[in-house]
């Protein structure tokens, strides 16, 4: 690695998480695949309905960090 893209990852990873979070998604966006996938017409109904779920209010979205605190109390 030359020494200027360690500098910026140095300089990154001081930032906050979700600001790393941010950058991370969308340098993983920028990646472009060399073959694109299938998504089954299964999977493509199940992601529609679940966010239309979302969308409509019929479900409450828990924040991951309460999730996990619960998991803790339970198991840990």
């Amino acid at each position: 690695m030359n020494s200027e893209l360690m500098n910026i990852t140095e300089k990154i990873l001081c930032f906050p998480t979700p600001a790393r979070a941010y950058l991370a998604e969308i340098l993983l966006e920028s990646l472009d695949y060399e073959e694109d996938f299938t998504v089954s017409k299964e999977c493509l109904h199940e992601i529609n309905r679940r966010c239309q779920a979302i969308d409509s209010g019929k479900v409450k979205l828990i924040p991951g960090d309460a999730v996990l605190k619960k998991i803790g109390e339970k198991y840990l």
